[in-house]
């Protein structure tokens, strides 16, 4: 790709971008979100026409014209939002219009399990099976199956767009054992990440954006120092710190209380005392139970045996606005799935779960609704400072932060953080950590789920190891290290728990 440019409505989102991409490497494309990488890559597949510039494809000047076009010749794309369709089978997501034939028909279902079985032991994931719906599946199954539908193409170029998001260590080796047969088989990989240790371990060459722009290419991914590479993507020098952690009294009563909490299962019976100002991280495997900790405790899941307190008062078990009413807030995961309304405003993004505040004779005040979700926003400096800005043209921080908003202007007691740094690139994840740090400061309790070890280790003030939905070890943050970690989620056995809950 040669001197790309492309423009939106007021927005020039490419301004002469190079990148070459050689056969069988691991080329990595890094940048701030709103650096370009995204509008690249869907040049690259054939969603954007260019404005200007070339792109040369096997020694030949090419028109990427269609996703199909860019398929055709050889180039998958797996987003990070996935496109999987739930409903159907993983066998016709995979072969999703590319359905296998005969003569010109569509032969039946049993041919396409068949490749798609391939395809997923090709993989080493063999348990998933081709007729199950993908709604079924967990985040790293569907990523799977989006990685064997790239596969079941003859492809020559993969661009994988942040694929280690929702994997846990396991399957982030498996994914880089997979990467690595397909580059000895001669495809090449454009990767997309926002964690530098992965472009370490996997990347032969670098490529950041800034603004639009390359600002450096073809830069050596193993040897190129750290404090460069994020000097080139921010334009100033950034450490990868958190902010330090405040002196608060240890005899603070608990504003959030849990007691023998399970979910057949899911997680086994659980113990824990948060208090006001204290950050407590759930450190573990995807699968270890830390989610759905966090969505019982919201009410989202119903509890199989246990009682949860919020100062002093039952809460009521499987009631999500029993919980918010009683002060807990959510921010999870899947934040535009499951927390935004993509189509509507930051204000309304805001202000969704405190409505009824601005009610006036059966009307609803929109000047009192958009002057106190600007005030939100402007605590946790969300940017752009317009309430009225579409969420859906945020940047993954801004719209973390809308959802931090709703919570702040709700008053919530307790924050239950699911992934908060998820697709957010290093600038923003500071400004993140430092208003999570703030907002514990000032006297919130905040209860982090990670799958990025540094994340819990550097944000938490205590942390709980799970392994398989059990509690092995709790104990300060300061106390602990990745290696310690990984080997209590990794090797722990009935005797390894130690340390109280409380």
């Amino acid at each position: 790709m040669t001197a790309i440019t492309k423009s939106f409505p007021g927005v020039r989102a490419l301004d002469g971008v190079d990148l070459e991409v050689r056969a069988g490497e691991v080329h990595c494309l890094l940048g701030q979100n709103g650096a370009g990488k995204s509008t690249l890559i869907k040049v690259l597949a054939g969603v954007h026409r260019p404005d200007g510039g070339t792109v040369t494809w096997a020694g030949e000047p090419v028109s990427l014209r269609s996703p199909s076009d860019a398929v055709r010749r050889g180039i998958a794309t797996i987003y990070q939002e996935l496109d999987l369709v739930e409903h159907l089978s993983v066998a016709e997501n995979v072969f999703l219009g590319h359905e296998p034939t005969r003569a010109g028909f569509v032969v039946r279902p049993r041919v396409a399990r068949e490749a798609s079985a391939r395809l997923l032991r090709r993989l080493g994931h063999p348990e998933i099976d081709p007729a199950r719906p993908v709604g079924a599946l967990s985040a790293a199954q569907r990523q799977i199956v989006s990685m064997a539908r790239a596969l079941s193409h003859d492809v020559r170029l993969i661009v994988m767009d942040e694929p280690s998001a929702a994997l846990d260590p396991g399957e982030v080796d498996n994914l880089f054992r997979i990467v690595g047969s397909l580059t000895d088989e001669g495809v090449a990989v454009v990767y997309i990440s926002h964690r530098l240790e992965e472009i370490r371990r996997i990347g032969d060459r670098v490529t950041v954006l800034k603004d639009g722009r390359a600002v450096a290419g073809a830069l050596p991914a193993r040897t190129t120092p750290t404090r460069e590479i994020v000097s080139l993507m921010t334009g100033r020098s950034v450490e990868h710190a958190f902010p330090p952690r405040a002196a608060r009294p240890p005899e603070a009563a608990p504003v959030l209380t849990v007691r023998g909490l399970a979910l057949a299962g899911r997680f086994q019976p659980l113990d824990l005392d948060l208090r006001p100002g204290e950050i407590v991280g759930l450190a573990g495997l995807v699968g270890s139970g830390r989610s759905e900790i966090l969505e019982t405790l919201y009410g989202a899941r119903r509890p199989t045996a246990g009682r949860v307190l919020v100062d002093g008062r039952p809460l009521r078990p499987g009631s999500v606005p029993a919980a918010v009413r009683a002060g807990l807030g959510l921010a999870p995961e899947e934040r535009k799935a499951q927390a935004l309304l993509m189509l509507e405003s930051v204000t309304r993004n805001v202000s969704v779960s405190t409505l009824g505040r601005f009610a006036r004779g059966g009307w609803l005040d929109r000047r009192a609704e958009r002057a106190a979700a600007r005030a939100a926003t402007r605590e946790l400096s969300l940017r752009p400072d317009d309430p009225g800005t579409a969420v859906r043209t945020l940047s993954g921080g801004n719209q973390q932060k809308a959802v931090l908003a709703r919570w702040l202007l709700r008053g919530c007691r307790v924050l239950l953080l699911d992934e908060p740094t998820r697709g957010v690139d290093i600038g923003a994840r500071a400004e993140l950590y430092a208003v999570i740090r703030r907002l514990a400061d000032e006297g919130l309790a905040v209860l982090l789920v990670s799958s990025e070890l540094p994340e819990v280790l550097g944000l938490a003030d205590r942390v709980l190891v799970l392994r398989e939905g059990r509690v092995v070890h709790t104990a300060p943050a300061g106390e602990l290290d990745e290696h310690r970690v990984l080997d209590l989620v990794l090797h722990a056995t009935d005797t390894a728990a130690e340390g109280s809950q409380r």
